[in-house]
């Protein structure tokens, strides 16, 4: 008695139609109009075109573990094992060569797209009804889970399970474990909309954060910014799936693991998008929104291909946090200062590069000596990368100590001179980054590593203490 697999959503944890297509656009955007152009022949002449010319890497895409199990325990009982899928042959057959785990594959080929009806048929007349026993996970699964012997069901959702029980031949129910919102919480990134507190320096820097009809348009601001940056988290982790499998930690992103489903993430990106853009253009002044705009194009920019670019991808970075900053001036309506936006621009800068040097120094250690994954860099340039970051730190606190001296400083604030001691902490700060960097401990974003960071919180802190004193 032969076991049946079906492998987009089943054997696979997503969809090798919906892969193909993103890294096309992730490759070169305007590529995908071909295959588009030819779905008017069929969904078979879509998935046709798409394939041809995609490397899906099979070794680290999101296995069902519970499905391969399944599989090894029917081999082992001397079982044939059939791969039956919608996907194209091409890429099935890069699934099979790299598992080696099926007897046959039937595939979607020529003019034949084999979901639904096709892989009825196509089954039928192998094996005739009742003999073979099949595994599927979506609405498309129950001609076929009708005409087997015994059906299982793999994260089936709800309304197809009680369909697929019509049928009383339902053997077995696979679920995953994870929680949903969890997935969710993970996949918008929200612990990233701390940088958005970037928008209220403006605010603080003019010393009006009393004024409660600002600090309302700030949080409104905050929103706007938080649903933009998570709309193109969402579209940064869908075209970088592959290479985020490589990455020891990003393979455990929701997109690249399979625990959110693709086709909820295309649909999530552009409801985000609108909805921040709403906001904006609502409750807030439209020169925000522009800058809005402008901050969301340059992300966009960035995630399609200034990130592979060196030195392009840092600066882009720095670029970005700095827009904030710009957006918080627009939306209270305050002019940003000079020192402001170079002190933004030198600071970031250093904490881009502590990004790179940190993923640098892991490729290095693995005995990496090509250009890392989707970046322009090799484990060679780790020493230039950290004296270019620790030099744009340094001259952050130069420009610091710079503005102590400001002839708006010195009418700003009643003891100016105060400000000064901010520049040994920076130092500090700055140096004990790069110390724990060079260490191999810095894990994470550096942002989001200060945010968690006892003795980060503390500079933080005393930093807006000598502040508050020097007015």
């Amino acid at each position: 008695m032969p076991l049946v697999v079906d492998l987009d959503g089943t054997l696979l944890r997503s969809d090798l139609l919906i892969e193909s297509a993103l890294l096309r656009v992730a490759a070169d955007p305007a590529s995908i109009l071909g295959p588009l152009a030819g779905l008017w022949q069929g969904k078979a002449s879509l998935k046709a075109r798409l394939a041809e010319g995609t490397d899906v890497d099979a070794a680290v895409l999101p296995y069902n573990d519970a499905v391969l199990e399944l599989i090894e325990n029917a081999r082992a009982g001397g079982r044939p094992v059939v791969l039956a899928t919608a996907s194209h042959r091409l890429l099935a057959e890069q699934v099979a060569d790299h598992l080696h785990l099926f007897d046959e594959i039937l595939a979607t080929e020529n003019t034949v797209n084999l979901s639904g009806p096709h892989k009825r048929d196509a089954l039928l007349a192998r094996y005739g009804k009742g003999g073979f026993d099949y595994v599927g996970n979506s609405r498309d699964d129950l001609p076929v889970w009708e005409q087997a012997r015994h059906g299982i069901a793999v994260d089936a959702p709800a309304g197809v399970l009680a369909d697929a029980h019509r049928f009383g031949n339902l053997e077995q129910v696979i679920r995953s474990d994870a929680a949903r919102p969890a997935r969710w919480f993970r996949a918008l990134r929200l612990h990233q909309w701390a940088k958005n507190l970037l928008l209220f320096v403006p605010l603080l820097a003019s010393h009006q954060m009393g004024d409660i009809e600002k600090l309302g348009i700030g949080l409104l601001a905050f929103l706007c910014f938080g649903l933009c940056a998570s709309s193109v988290y969402l579209l940064n982790d869908l075209l970088d799936l592959q290479d985020d499998r490589h990455h020891p930690t990003k393979r455990l992103r929701p997109f690249a693991a399979g625990t959110l489903p693709l086709q909820q993430g295309i649909l999530a990106v552009p409801l985000l998008l609108l909805a921040s853009f709403a906001i904006a253009l609502l409750f807030i002044r439209w020169q925000f929104a522009a800058i809005l705009a402008a901050y969301y194009l340059l992300t966009l920019t960035y995630s399609l291909s200034l990130k592979r670019i060196m030195m392009v991808d840092v600066t882009t970075l720095a670029l970005l946090y700095t827009s904030r900053i710009v957006a918080g001036a627009f939306a209270f309506d305050i002019e940003p200062t000079f020192w402001m936006l170079t002190f933004s621009l030198f600071l970031f800068q250093s904490l881009a590069l502590v990004k790179r040097y940190a993923e640098l120094r892991q490729a290095r250690r693995k005995g990496d000596t090509g250009p890392t994954r989707g970046r322009g860099y090799f484990a060679g340039d780790l020493e230039m990368i950290a004296a270019l970051g620790s030099a744009a730190g340094y001259l952050a606190v130069l420009v610091l100590a710079l503005y102590v001296h400001d002839e708006r400083t010195v009418t700003l604030y009643g003891s100016p001179e105060l400000i000064w001691l901010t520049c040994p902490l920076l130092l500090f700060w700055i140096s004990r980054i790069w110390m724990l960097t060079h260490r191999g401990e810095m894990h994470d974003d550096p942002v989001v590593f200060a945010i968690r960071d006892r003795t980060s919180l503390v500079v933080g802190l005393l930093f807006g203490l000598i502040f508050i004193l020097a007015r």
